[in-house]
């Protein structure tokens, strides 16, 4: 039977109270960039308070699901560093209770979001997203002066098509505008050039009123009276300024939902499995069709007769074409090539048009899987962010908004930058939809579990100077050695004894590079599956240290300088890549990781050889001064 301890009513009232205070943060932050990402469509439109907020409240209704996760790392992440800095976690720890154990209470609590979050998403976000994109449609159609887009034809105004090439921000004055008016049949249409304009609504919102400068007025005078004719007359207006007055309502009113029926945002799971299976059966059959059309064409051939062109069905590409193609005359070869090019180009015009239409419909399934997908990952994610932050608060043991935030905010747009990434490239169908919404989660999630074992076992995951002798050892960069005089000195060194090392130290280290000729490349197959023991240098470089120790002790400074000459040796990385015989073979197996640690070991050992003449040259220095001092 579980039991609920004091302990895990404590830390869920602790994080309780930090998860309502960094959710409203943070759902605050997400609303201000939502707002500022729409901020034009908002201003100026006239909108009424009610309209508003209606908007605002929609907006955040959408943006819960988002908020969640953010809130849950930022608050687990303050709430163990304010434990960690207070002690509080070092006295849960000393009183027996694991890490994992202090989670218990937040890690049920955080799977209640999780679900939460789910069924958030399942059943309230899709309401709220589309009425959402009803009221940003219906503000994009309130007041058509403030979208004309630059360099394209803009048909929001009704019987009107209006081009600008240039648009003032500032001033709302448009420049090189170019009109076409609808205003009858198609004979009747007027053509308006200006230099410059500038449109506005009227103060009942009801007309727009299009102020023109320096333009012409193009206009067909077609009429019944003058038939078919093609001398038809029309009429040519200059004029240095023109006022034009065009209906439009532009009152606030609310779009039919009817034009959403895509949007799958706005769908729960049942309505997108439901819809997405509709989608393919009706661009299935619209598939099979083309396919039926295809085939239906794809052997015909003029000016073969009938029982060529069975031949050709019934041989397929058995058959010569080159053969039925030089029985035809000149004239009739001329005629084929023209008819076949002819068809050719219309069969790649009809097949850009089908694809046009087929490319739509794969965007729209695609897109309806790819919110499915995503209602589980977001609640996931509040899963997973709380195994990143938690832990990170253990280890890091700063409270507050200070660290906690900036970690958090580090970590979400890492998140972010992932998830938009994978969903664009799945959206556009260049990754499959499982690979490009599971890319956030599946590398958070070794994240989390990176840190949640770090933090468990209370292992130093910040400390520069471990990653940093990590990279020194995978890299092979040497360590220089800094021997100091010392001010007080015990025991004086044994110099007779020193120097008998040495020498015996120089003999071994030509044995050991005559026998092993470190200047050739190592053999693989004895390096990676058949590594015998070799320990000599590490023997040469412990009885190499205990001399360099027993010298540090003297007052000469010839000899400290010289002991500084002395390298540290690596004493296993010229041997073998790994201690472990069964990582050798592995490394090997992987071509290019084999590769880097064979490149690798010859390298260590070029540098040894190198090392190990230092180190003679050395010794024979040593020596020298020390015999020098005794006869001295």
């Amino acid at each position: 039977m579980i039991r609920i301890k004091k302990l895990d009513i404590f830390i869920a009232k602790q994080f309780g109270m930090l998860f309502v205070g960094t959710f409203f943060i943070c759902q605050f932050v997400l609303m201000m960039q939502f707002l500022w990402r729409y901020i034009d469509e908002l201003i100026g439109k006239g909108l009424s308070m009610e309209v508003m907020a209606k908007f605002f409240w929609y907006m955040g209704l959408m943006l819960v699901p988002q908020a969640l996760p953010l809130a849950i790392l930022l608050s687990s992440l303050i709430t163990f560093g304010n434990l960690g800095e207070s002690s509080e976690l070092t006295a849960i720890k000393a009183a027996g209770i694991s890490l994992m154990q202090s989670f218990r209470s937040l890690i049920v609590i955080t799977i209640f979001i999780s679900g939460l979050s789910f069924v958030f998403q399942n059943n309230i976000g899709p309401e709220a997203n589309n009425k959402i994109a009803q009221l940003m449609i219906s503000m994009q159609q309130k007041s058509p002066e403030l979208e004309i887009p630059e360099g394209v034809f803009y048909d929001g105004i009704p019987n009107s098509n209006l081009y600008v090439q240039h648009k003032d921000l500032k001033t709302g004055k448009l420049y090189g505008v170019m009109i076409y008016r609808m205003t009858g049949s198609y004979e009747d249409q007027a053509i308006i050039l200006a230099d410059s304009g500038m449109l506005q609504s009227t103060a009942e919102k009801k007309h727009l009123v299009l102020t023109l400068w320096s333009g012409e007025w193009f206009e067909n005078m077609q009429t019944d009276a003058f038939g078919n004719s093609a001398a038809v007359p029309y009429r040519r207006e200059s004029f240095i300024t023109k006022r034009i007055v065009l209906d439009f309502d532009a009152g606030f009113n609310m779009t039919d939902a009817s034009v959403l029926t895509n949007n799958a945002r706005g769908k729960s799971l049942a309505q997108i499995f439901r819809d997405e299976d509709s989608l393919k059966l009706s661009y299935d059959s619209v598939g099979r069709q083309y396919y039926a059309d295809a085939q239906r064409g794809l052997y015909y051939m003029p000016h073969v007769n009938q029982k060529d062109s069975l031949l050709a069905v019934k041989a397929g590409n058995k058959l010569n074409i080159d053969t039925i193609f030089n029985r035809l005359s000149l004239p009739q070869k001329q005629q084929a090539v023209s008819e076949a090019m002819s068809k050719v180009q219309g069969a790649v015009s009809d097949l850009d048009f089908k694809s046009m239409f087929t490319d739509d419909g794969d965007r729209i399934i695609r897109q309806h899987e790819i919110e499915a997908v995503s209602k589980f990952t977001v609640a996931l994610s509040c899963l997973i962010f709380f195994f990143i932050g938690a832990p990170l608060g253990a280890i890091i043991r700063k409270g507050g908004l200070g660290i906690p935030v900036i970690v958090s905010v580090l970590v979400f747009i890492i998140y972010y930058i992932l998830d938009n990434s994978g969903y664009r490239m799945a959206r556009s169908g260049m990754w499959t939809v499982w690979f490009g919404k599971g890319l956030a989660p599946g590398v958070l999630t070794p994240l989390a579990i990176f840190v949640t074992y770090k933090a468990s076992n209370d292992s130093a995951v910040f400390n520069l100077d471990q990653y940093r002798e990590m990279m020194r050892r995978v890299l092979g960069l040497k360590i220089k050695r800094n021997i100091t005089g010392k001010e007080v000195i015990i025991d004086e060194p044994c110099y007779a004894e020193d120097v008998a090392k040495l020498a015996v130290i120089s003999k071994d280290i030509e044995t050991y590079s005559t026998l092993h000729n470190l200047k050739r490349m190592p053999d693989p197959v004895k390096v990676f599956f058949k590594y015998r023991p070799d320990h000599e240098i590490e023997r040469i470089s412990s009885e190499l240290e205990s001399v360099i120790t027993d010298l540090s002790n003297t007052r000469d400074a010839y000899l400290l300088n010289e002991l500084n000459n002395y390298p540290v040796l690596s004493v296993k990385a010229h041997t073998r890549p790994f201690e472990r015989k069964w990582l050798n073979i592995l490394s090997a197996v992987i071509i290019p990781l084999g590769i880097f640690f064979y490149c690798r070991m010859w390298r260590f050992r070029v540098r040894l050889l190198r090392d190990l003449k230092m180190v003679c040259q050395t010794n024979q220095n040593i020596a020298r001064r020390i015999k020098k001092a005794a006869l001295g």
